[in-house]
C-alpha cells in the first residue's frame, strides 16, 4: 500500500525509517519531510495544514493509509477533514479527531477531563480576562514556585514558571492580553510538583490500546539540566526508575482511566496519547497530555518496537489492537540531540554538514535539515538526533555521544551528559 507521512521533524524521520522497512508499504510520501527522510521515500513540498493540499496528494498517489506525525494538524481536524468528504472517508487516518486532540490542545480541557475521571494531576484553576481580578486575588494566596499555562498551543513556549507572586500576577495579565496570542485567552494556574520527569505513550485504537517503551526526554539547553528550556535535547529508553511496579501503577491510575474517560465522554480516539508524567515520591501525576508522540522521545522509543509499525497501525484503524502482541526489544536506546548554535534563541540556517558517513554505533535521524544540489545542510534549531541502540544504557549513551562527536557544522552544539543523571 501507499503511505503518506505528514511532518518534518526528527520524530517523523524514526517513524519514515521503521515504516519503509515494512513489507506492506509499497511506497511511502513523507510531506514536506527533511533532508534525511528521502532514504526511506519521497519527500513531497506540502504544509501538513493545507488539507485540500493534502487531499490532493492522496488521491493522485492513490493512498492507503495517511499518519499524522505533529500535533497541529490533528487540533486544527485533518482526521474529521478526512470523515467528512466522501473520497477520503475510507482511507485511516493514525491520529485523533479534533475532539481527542483537544486534549493537547487545551489544558483547560485536559485538566478538567483528568478532574472528571480521576486522574492524578497538579491541583490547577483558569482564568480569562473577564475573570483576571479573580486569578490576581487566587495568586495571591497561591504557594511558590507558581505554574502559568496558556491553554492553547504555544509552539511550547506557553509554560511559565515564577517563583514571586507578584511576578506570576504581572504574567497573567500579560498572558490574558495577548502574549502568547490567541492560545493564552484561559491560563491555567497550576501547583508546582517536585519529582523527576518521563514520558509513557500508548497506541489507541478507541476501544484497546498498546504500551510503548517509556522515555525521559532532556529539556534544557546546558550541561546538568541549565539554562533555557528546548525543544528536547535528547531522550533515553528505558527509564531505570521507572520500575516494573511504577509502571503498573501508571496502567491502573492513570492509561486505563485515561482511555475509559474518553469513552464515558463518547470521544472515539485513534491514535497516539502521550502522557507527560511526574514521580512524585513513588506515586506517578500527569503534567500533560500530547496527542501525538514527543520528539526526540520517538527517536529512543521507535527502535525498541520490534513489531511491523505499519502492521500496528492497521490494527490501530480496523480496532484490534487486542490482537497485537507487542514485542519490545530489551536493548537500551539513547538519543543525542545536535543544534544549531544559539538555539533556542537566534540561529542561522544554511550550513553545510559534514561526517555523516564517520556515524559508527547509531543512526541519524534527520530533524532541521534540507538537502540541496547533493548537499545535506541545517534548517532549523534541532539539527540531528543521534540514536544508539546498545546492550546497556551506559554502551548506548557513550555510543551516541561519541557519533554526534564525529558530525560537524558550523555553530554546533550538543549536549555530552545525557542520561548520565539516571546512571
Amino acid at each position: 500500500m501507499n503511505i503518506l507521512l505528514l511532518g518534518s521533524g526528527g520524530r517523523e524521520s524514526a517513524f519514515a525509517w521503521k515504516m519503509s522497512q515494512s513489507p506492506l508499504c509499497t511506497k511511502l510520501i513523507i510531506a514536506p519531510g527533511n533532508g534525511g527522510t528521502s532514504a526511506y521515500g519521497q519527500n513531497v513540498k506540502l504544509d501538513p495544514n493545507n488539507f485540500n493540499a493534502v487531499k490532493a496528494l492522496v488521491l493522485k498517489e492513490n493512498i492507503g493509509l495517511v499518519v499524522v506525525g505533529p500535533e497541529e494538524p490533528l487540533v486544527n481536524g485533518i482526521h474529521d477533514f478526512f470523515l467528512k468528504d466522501d473520497s477520503l472517508a475510507n482511507i485511516p487516518v493514525i491520529g485523533p479527531k479534533k475532539e481527542g486532540a483537544i486534549l493537547e490542545g487545551s489544558k483547560d480541557f485536559s485538566k478538567q477531563f483528568m478532574a472528571r475521571h480521576g486522574i492524578p494531576t497538579a491541583g490547577s484553576r483558569s482564568f480569562t480576562s473577564e475573570t483576571l481580578e479573580e486569578g490576581l486575588t487566587y495568586l495571591e494566596n497561591h504557594i511558590t514556585p507558581i505554574v502559568l499555562k496558556a491553554d492553547g498551543l504555544a509552539a511550547g513556549k506557553g509554560v511559565l514558571i515564577l517563583d514571586s507572586t507578584k511576578e506570576a500576577q504581572e504574567e497573567l495579565k500579560l498572558m490574558l492580553s495577548g502574549k502568547f496570542g490567541a492560545a493564552g485567552t484561559t491560563v491555567v494556574v497550576e501547583e508546582f510538583l517536585t519529582g523527576i520527569e518521563l514520558s509513557v505513550f500508548i497506541l489507541t485504537d478507541g476501544k484497546n490500546y498498546v504500551i510503548l517503551p517509556e522515555a525521559k526526554d532532556y529539556k534544557r539547553i546546558g550541561q546538568a539540566d541549565t539554562g533555557l528550556n528546548t525543544g528536547g535535547m535528547g531522550s533515553v529508553s528505558p527509564v531505570p526508575f521507572a520500575t516494573e511496579a511504577f509502571l503498573k501503577e501508571v496502567e491502573q491510575d492513570i492509561i486505563i482511566p485515561t482511555v475509559e474517560g474518553l469513552k464515558k465522554d463518547k470521544i472515539n480516539y485513534t491514535g497516539f496519547i502521550f502522557f507527560g508524567l511526574i514521580k512524585v515520591g513513588d506515586k506517578p501525576y500527569v503534567i500533560e497530555y500530547n496527542c501525538r508522540m514527543g520528539d526526540p522521545e520517538t527517536e529512543s522509543v521507535i527502535p525498541r518496537i520490534e513489531n511491523d509499525l505499519v502492521e500496528l497501525f492497521m490494527a490501530t484503524s480496523q480496532k484490534r489492537l487486542n490482537e497485537v502482541d507487542l514485542k519490545i526489544s530489551p536493548k537500551h536506546a539513547a538519543t543525542v540531540m545536535i543544534v544549531a548554535g544559539g538555539y533556542p534563541g537566534d540561529y542561522e540556517k544554511g550550513k553545510t554538514i559534514t561526517g555523516l558517513d564517520n556515524i559508527r554505533q547509531s543512526m541519524a535521524f534527520h530533524a532541521g535539515t534540507i538537502t540541496e544540489g547533493g548537499v545535506t545542510k541545517t534548517n532549523g534549531g534541532r539539527v540531528l538526533a543521534i540514536t544508539s541502540l546498545q546492550d546497556s544504557q551506559f554502551e548506548a549513551l557513550q555510543a551516541a555521544t561519541a557519533d554526534a562527536a564525529r558530525i560537524y557544522f558550523d555553530g554546533k552544539y550538543f549536549r555530552e551528559d545525557i542520561g548520565f543523571d539516571l546512571m
